[in-house]
């Protein structure tokens, strides 16, 4: 049974920093696109980013030159690096895995202005 673990969210002040993880267990992350996505009260689920088996990352505009999506297969994890952080990334994010379409339980990041 594949299983998505997050971890890392918090509070924190607007302009500070976050890192996210995400173990995956149950399936070797090697062979499958991974990603982060996230869902604001009152808004669907956006995605934020993405990095593939080959390690090619793409981003949202939102999160570009803020945020950095990378992996360690190694340690069958992903993690998401945010930095500038604002109130508007204010949500529960989420890790996907893509080859099964799971999804892990989320992890809340509040940002306070």
């Amino acid at each position: 049974q594949v299983q998505l673990m997050e971890s890392g969210g918090g509070l924190v002040q607007s302009g500070g920093s976050l890192r996210l993880s995400c173990v995956v267990s149950g399936s070797r992350i090697s062979i499958t696109t991974l990603g982060w996505y996230r869902q604001a009260p009152g808004k669907q689920r956006e995605f934020v980013a993405r990095i593939t088996s080959a390690g090619n990352t793409n981003y949202a505009d939102s999160g570009k030159g803020r945020f950095t999506i990378s992996r360690d297969n190694a340690k069958n994890t992903v993690y998401l690096q945010m930095n500038s952080l604002k109130s508007e990334d204010t949500a529960v994010y989420y890790c996907y895995h893509a080859l099964g379409g799971y999804w892990g339980q989320g992890t809340q990041v509040t940002v306070s202005s």
